[in-house]
């Protein structure tokens, strides 16, 4: 096997380029202050994984509103006092050669009430208790996601992220199942949709002409229907708004679980969509050098990239050695994930993920 087309630049819309073929997905790592400020953790976590190779380095889920939050030690950037970190994480981002992106999100139901209050949802939500947003709180919503586009901007950031996905806020209105509102933002999926629609809108005319927009969508769970997911893909990438399309596919593999839709791979509902000048990635268990080549030979621009970063800070260098390249195999130890740049509430965090972190390690 070869792995050149990896490596291979990938131009964008706009913006500066990627040098290769590898995007850090955000990933939760709870390593931010209470106050969502960068810690000195996070930005090291970071900055590892831009100097080792990243084309594109992102920032975990950022949340735009206090009331978005959704798990502790979360980056924020809803407010002019998470400027300093992010400046400072921006910089040295492009000084290790990688495109720079803020992840925004705003968590809905899934907001923990001990950490936020009240959560919110695009309607009353029994199961969680969330509470339904007004249509002004929507249009606040929308302001919110824009507004940190612009401080993503002011701090020097080469872009930013809309998190649609995983059940999400966005994602939540997206979701028939989830969104009950009989308004401007419910119903059709047309009106379940431009929320996000109007977000991309938004922050396209309130930066510059070179900053850049990603989406990240989620065609199953939380309520998600394929067909759905993919008709607002069709049409995010007809628009052309934005410059590359994240799909989390839970593992680039599989079939579709609504049994409709099986016979061929997931992936291949995004793949063969028009996209012009959009690029498209996918992220979902990519391991490996075959199996990050496997996403480009089926038709990705872009392999995104998660557990893979966390185990190994210089994934994509180590897949440029090595074409036979593969993951260390789980468990790892903390002192592993220690010398991987991961601090400790970031070892505390993967220790709840089943068989990640060695029981027995110090």
């Amino acid at each position: 096997m070869t792995v050149e087309k990896l490596f291979q630049p990938l131009t964008l819309a706009r913006g500066p380029a990627m040098k290769n073929r590898f995007m850090l997905a955000p990933l939760t790592n709870q390593q931010s202050h209470a106050d969502g400020c960068l810690s000195d953790d996070e930005i090291h976590w970071l900055s590892m994984r831009a100097a080792g190779g990243f084309a594109l380095t992102m920032t975990a889920a950022a949340h735009v509103q206090p009331v978005g939050q959704g798990f502790p030690g979360q980056l924020g950037i809803f407010g002019d006092e998470h400027l300093e970190g992010l400046t400072k994480l921006a910089a040295l981002i492009r000084d290790h050669g990688s495109v720079s992106s803020v992840q925004l999100h705003h968590a809905g139901n899934r907001s923990p009430a001990d950490l936020v209050g009240q959560p919110v949802c695009p309607s009353d939500d029994a199961e969680t208790g969330a509470r339904g947003l007004t249509l002004a709180e929507v249009e606040q919503l929308r302001d919110d996601f824009i507004a940190a586009a612009v401080r993503a901007e002011r701090a020097g950031f080469d872009g930013v992220e809309v998190h649609g996905a995983h059940g999400y806020v966005l994602a939540q209105f997206l979701s028939a199942e989830i969104n009950h509102r009989d308004d401007l933002y419910g119903g059709s999926l047309e009106n379940r949709a431009r929320l996000i629609f109007e977000i991309i809108d938004g922050i396209r005319a309130q930066c510059g002409a070179e900053f850049q927009i990603g989406l990240r969508l989620s065609p199953e769970r939380f309520g998600l229907k394929l067909a759905e997911i993919r008709d607002v893909a069709a049409e995010v990438l007809r628009q052309g708004k934005i410059d590359y399309l994240d799909m989390s596919l839970w593992d680039v593999a599989k079939e579709p679980v609504e049994e409709a839709h099986q016979g061929r791979s997931l992936m291949s509902y995004f793949t063969d969509l028009p996209r012009g000048d959009v690029r498209l990635g996918a992220a979902g268990k990519i391991m490996d050098a075959a199996t990050a080549m496997s996403v480009l030979e089926a038709g990705c621009d872009f392999a995104v990239i998660g557990r893979a970063a966390i185990l190994r800070h210089d994934f994509p260098e180590r897949i440029q050695r090595d074409a036979a390249y593969r993951s260390p195999s789980l468990p790892v130890t903390a002192q592993h994930l220690r010398d991987e740049g991961l601090g400790a509430n970031f070892v505390a965090y993967m220790r709840g993920w089943p068989g990640f972190v060695e029981v027995d390690a110090a």
